[in-house]
């Protein structure tokens, strides 16, 4: 999806966990009636691993006739995590994939030197309105693979592993977590996981990542005395072991990663370790020498101002 606009929120006040080295209150904006929160990048962090965005949209219910209509765009320097816990979206892209993607399921999508998508709600779907609810993530490549060839796979719900334990449901859909492995291939260490707890359950998070954070779905969480409701990004610091307890039924979201190998830049879509290629990619945009998206060429986005 593409950025909007909006003002980083002002950092709040300390809390009592050492463990935590930044709150990140996401930015809002509603468009056409979904929500859009976005955590990264903030103002505090601008990294958590690889993951150098963070987007939450919805719940929503779209009215007959209406859906998401994402007009293609192009990226580059990254790979796209789209995860849904409702609804449904069609993903096309320049490679000419088609792929409809539904909750628990996720599409990688590496642009590397260069891919254009774009993302829909099909029209059997529109007819009576449907519900959306899901995140959008990118995880920024190393670099040197940020010139890696695109590429995009798709990966069904039934493909990743889930540890069950004392009101403790995980699903690992990227990275290692709670002793198992998600089969989805990444370019560096990276950590995604699906946890929802039972109101009164425990859920230890050992340091085994070195950047690591949750955001709070939905619910709310005790850690070390602080409480945390939803919308809520917290970024922790390397090393210290932890606890996160639900004070309700809670749904959470793991993310993290090894430490990306220099600082990113990033601009409108595009991602990289060098202001130059951001400057390349924006011309080669604005004078179409990107790919076309197969079924989807009538109307595209063009470059902001």
């Amino acid at each position: 999806m593409s950025f909007f606009p909006g003002k980083d929120p002002t950092p709040g006040n300390a809390y009592q966990c050492e463990a935590i080295k930044d709150i990140i209150v996401p930015r809002t904006i509603d468009i056409d009636g979904l929500a859009i929160h976005r955590a990264l990048p903030s103002a505090q962090t601008r990294l958590i691993g690889p993951f150098i965005f963070f987007d939450h949209f919805g719940p929503a219910t779209f009215r007959s006739d209406q859906g998401i209509d994402v007009r293609p765009h192009p990226h580059i320097g990254l790979a796209t995590v789209t995860y849904l816990f409702d609804g449904e979206i069609i993903h096309r892209d320049s490679l000419g994939v088609r792929a409809a993607i539904r909750p628990g399921e996720v599409n990688w999508m590496t642009a590397g030197r260069g891919i254009v998508h774009s993302e829909r709600t099909a029209a059997e779907q529109r007819i009576d309105g449907a519900p959306i609810h899901g995140l959008q993530c990118w995880v920024a490549l190393p670099s040197a693979k940020e010139e890696m060839d695109a590429a995009f796979e798709h990966y069904d719900v039934a493909q990743f592993p889930e540890v069950s334990d004392d009101g403790i449901c995980s699903r690992i859909v990227i990275g290692t977590l709670f002793g198992a492995t998600s089969p989805v291939k990444t370019t560096s260490e990276t950590l995604f996981a699906d946890v929802t707890l039972a109101k009164g359950a425990s859920m230890p998070f050992d340091a085994d990542t070195e950047e690591r954070g949750i955001f709070v779905v939905s619910g709310e969480i005790d850690i070390q005395g602080d409480t945390f409701g939803p919308e809520r990004l917290l970024v922790f610091r390397p090393s210290d072991r932890l606890t996160v307890r639900a004070l309700t039924d809670a749904h959470l979201m793991v993310l993290g990663g090894a430490p990306m190998d220099g600082p990113r830049h990033i601009w409108w879509n595009f991602v990289s370790s060098r202001k130059e290629r951001i400057e390349q990619a924006k011309a080669e945009w604005k004078s179409g020498r990107f790919d076309i998206v197969p079924g989807d060429t009538e109307e595209f986005i063009p470059l902001p101002d």
